[in-house]
């Protein structure tokens, strides 16, 4: 699914707000409240300061939305639900704005695939014709692994200063070699249904390889905050 390497390119170039202040002394510092925008989606993060060039971050992040494409058989109706809770940590190597990130992501990203008929209302599936009406829904899912490292760079305001602060977070997300399933619902076909079903596993992996190289995830996201 050509289209489907999309994901990155179209999520990446949105932009938005980001990221917390590091407070001058960990023992007074408060806590920062940033809005972000990215290949994540939209999202909100808190940072908290642990030592003077080191902050805990945590963040919610969510987006859909829905597009068209193919593998080299079947059109598809894909959704795409971008949902991810960060656990992160940032380093302040320099002491200025540049940092270190890494940490662990609670991954829910999923894309859910409604197989469309031709425009002879047919589904042609590893060599073969299925009439759409009698065929019945398909529908694929593609999964990854729900606890995924991440491993980045990025800039942040220094440690040692409060108030508002841009920033922007550069990283790949390890999560892992999705997971296909296909499904046939409502199939009338009678016992033509066991050859639908067995084409369908060749879509299956064909689907499964149009998206293994989404296996590392890039991270895009730039926003501003506030530590109060």
């Amino acid at each position: 699914m050509k289209s489907l390497h999309h994901k990155a390119v179209i999520a990446a170039a949105l932009t938005c707000f980001s990221v917390p202040a590091v407070a001058s002394d960990v023992s007074a510092a408060s806590v920062g409240v940033s809005g972000m925008v990215g290949t994540t989606g939209a999202g909100v993060h808190v940072s908290v300061p642990v030592l003077p060039t080191l902050n805990a971050r945590f963040g919610m992040n969510y987006f859909s939305y829905n597009m068209n494409g193919s593998t080299s058989d079947v059109d598809y109706k894909y959704k795409l639900k971008l949902n991810t809770v960060d656990a992160l940590a940032d380093w302040h190597p320099l002491e200025n704005g540049f940092r270190v990130t890494a940490g662990v992501l609670w991954n829910g990203n999923k894309v859910d695939a409604n197989a469309k008929a031709n425009g002879a209302g047919n589904y042609e599936i590893n060599g073969n014709t299925y009439v759409a009406t009698d065929a019945g829904e398909l529908v694929g899912r593609i999964k990854f692994r729900e606890i995924a490292p991440y491993l980045g760079i990025g800039w942040g305001s220094a440690p040692k200063a409060k108030g508002w602060s841009f920033s922007g977070d550069l990283g790949v997300i390890f999560q892992g070699s999705p997971s296909v399933s296909m499904k046939n619902y409502n199939c009338t076909m009678g016992a033509e249904c066991e050859d639908l079903a067995r084409d369908l596993e060749v879509e299956r992996k064909d689907l499964e390889k149009d998206v293994r190289d989404f296996r590392y995830y890039p991270v895009i996201r730039v926003g501003v905050g506030y530590r109060f």
